[in-house]
């Protein structure tokens, strides 16, 4: 047995088994249980939606990439009976649609669509840099092309009303004090034990949401099948695999309803098209240790149906509704003000999951961890110095979760040693390879943030690790923090995802289960079209690429970027992965 590999396997099946069984406790304490059954702002949203079946609403944007038109489209699609009893906004599927502003209004006039499936915690707003900049760069070639962002069907269980007031205070005190926004109240965060109906919501209802939707929306396969490109990012692409290998009319036989009929062609985003977890390991478990022989499978769920195990993916530091929910409220404040000096740690509530949380992602070292001192609230930060603290890779110590939109600017930096320590190289695909870096001076200087457009001029200090590693250079920085703020703050489906569905990852991971395999009924589906994989040069699969993918690999991209890159990059040279996504689009029928 490879002693490695045996070791990792191990520490997945703990790292699983820490987020299921913590996410079903902490999911049940009182400040995060609540019915959304009755009074929701979903339910009240679908109230309005009753009469049709399909709802197209424009949606406004201040994005700087001009010419894109969006709209969120919201299709019924109820599921089935055996599901149990569910909130009625989830008997809904919704996108965002992107579409050149002088293009054709039918999407089935398009050049062609391109249908992307989110990765893991993440909703269809991640998609908002890269579908415009995509659009926008097809249009100014002639070209008319449309970039569908999904959304999961369990982000119906999201409710929007506190960040879309504009004000972050306003987010704060509807989300965490109760208090309503034009008449409306936060019906609190869904507790494991309202989740039932997610039990079952794993690969097999999210490929056949899919197809539904595209069915729905460009009924003739022959239009499917010449004009629509699926894909995805990071577990989007696994979901994309599968995708392509099902079958959807329960006879085998038959193909023009399989799912690679219904591609023109695959794309990648930070990932593979496949149908395993593999090349994500590190960031998502990819198995459990148990036998596959069913057993495994039909352990995990009956864990899930009895609510033994989180029906959603939950744990006490970050990766619950709770925090998850602070990303959009700092992107609020950034769009807000963003050189103006935040109050928002000091303004958010002490809760046992903030305080947890701010102190994993804002810690110096271990002693700073542990007493909790000098806390986040302690350092003057502006806005975007906060949202950058929260997502930059050189802050962050979570690698799913990192962009590169900048350094800290203002005053004295330091060494980060917590979680782990600058260059000990531990766990790469976890915590991410680039040096972290934290402001040094409590009570000190106004800390401001310096975009990715500024990292190399004159006046950038050039901070520099204890050892002499230059923290960030100009080619390592990509994304606007601005535009990363906009798609926080501004769009009407989540960039993060509050309520990812257990099942969907379980049943990736127990892909060697019969209850699994069965889903793989056309294997020649993952080579029937033409791929394209574009990889982030320092994402999940940095320096272990398969060859034989003959990726486009954006060098100085952190996993995030692959979707909130500018358009304008330091190095003068187009945008790497809106200009390979328009390229493949481009490819003749």
């Amino acid at each position: 047995m490879n002693t490695t590999r045996s070791r990792r396997s191990t520490w997945r099946g703990v790292a699983l088994a820490v987020l299921l069984t913590t996410g079903a406790l902490t999911a049940a304490t009182p400040d995060t249980q609540a019915d959304t059954r009755n009074g929701s702002p979903a339910d009240a949203q679908t109230d309005t939606r009753a009469a049709s079946a399909r709802t197209e609403t424009p949606v406004a944007s201040t994005s700087p990439v001009t010419g894109v038109t969006e709209t969120l489209v919201r299709m019924r699609s109820p599921l089935p009976a055996s599901f149990g009893a569910r909130p009625a906004a989830c008997d809904w599927l919704s996108y965002l649609r992107y579409r050149s502003s002088a293009g054709p209004a039918a999407s089935a006039d398009a050049d062609r669509i391109l249908v992307a499936q989110p990765g893991i915690l993440e909703g269809a707003g991640a998609f908002d840099s890269v579908a415009r900049n995509t659009v926008a760069r097809a249009a100014a070639q002639g070209g008319h092309i449309e970039f569908w962002a999904l959304d999961r069907r369990s982000n119906c269980l999201e409710d929007r009303t506190g960040i879309a007031s504009g004000d972050q205070h306003t987010a704060v005190d509807y989300y965490y004090r109760g208090r309503p926004v034009e008449g409306r109240a936060f019906a609190g965060f869904v507790g494991n034990e309202r989740l039932g109906w997610m039990a079952r919501l794993g690969v097999e209802q999210t490929v056949r949401d899919q197809y539904d939707l595209l069915t729905a929306e460009l009924p003739q396969q022959s239009v499917r099948k010449s004009k629509v490109l699926c894909g995805g990012h990071s577990l989007g692409g696994v979901v994309t695999g599968y995708f392509a290998v099902a079958d959807f009319d329960g006879d085998r036989t038959t193909t023009a309803d399989a799912g690679y009929n219904q591609c023109a062609g695959y794309f990648a985003l930070d990932t593979t098209v496949s149908t395993s977890l593999a090349d994500l390991s590190g960031s998502i478990p990819d198995d459990t240790n148990l036998p596959d022989i069913g057993l495994g499978h039909g352990v995990v769920q009956a864990g899930l149906d009895s609510g033994l195990l989180s029906r959603s993916l939950s744990a006490p530091v970050l990766l619950n509704p709770e925090t998850m929910t602070l990303l959009a409220i700092a992107g609020l404040g950034a769009v807000q003000d963003p050189d103006g000096e935040a109050d928002l740690p000091s303004y958010l509530p002490r809760t046992t999951n903030i305080e947890a949380t701010n102190r994993f992602l804002f810690s110096k070292d271990a002693a700073a961890f542990v007493t909790g001192s000098p806390a986040v609230r302690d350092f003057r930060l502006t806005n975007e110095a906060v949202l950058g603290a929260l997502m930059d890779d050189h802050s962050v110590p979570l690698a799913f979760l990192q962009s590169s939109v900048g350094f800290f600017d203002g005053g004295p930096i330091a060494d980060k040693s917590f979680p782990v320590a600058n260059g000990s190289g531990q766990l790469p695909a976890l915590f991410g390879s680039e040096y972290k870096a934290i402001p040094d001076r409590p009570h000190g200087p106004l800390y401001t943030w310096r975009n990715y457009d500024r990292v190399g001029d004159p006046d950038d200090p050039g901070h520099r690790s204890a050892d002499g590693t230059p923290f960030t250079g100009a080619g390592k920085e990509v994304t606007d923090i601005q535009e990363l703020a906009r798609s926080l703050a501004e769009q009407p489906l989540d960039f993060t995802e509050q309520y990812f569905p257990t099942k969907l990852v379980t049943d990736l991971q127990l892909a060697d289960s019969p209850q699994v395999k069965r889903l793989l009924a056309h294997p020649v589906g993952l080579t029937a079209n033409p791929t394209l994989t574009v990889l982030a040069g320092d994402g999940l699969l940095a320096g272990r690429i398969p060859p034989d993918l003959h990726p486009v690999v954006a060098d100085g991209y952190q996993h995030l970027d692959v979707l909130t890159a500018a358009p304008a990059q330091n190095d003068g040279r187009p945008e790497p992965v809106s200009a390979a996504l328009t390229e493949f689009a481009r490819t003749p029928k």
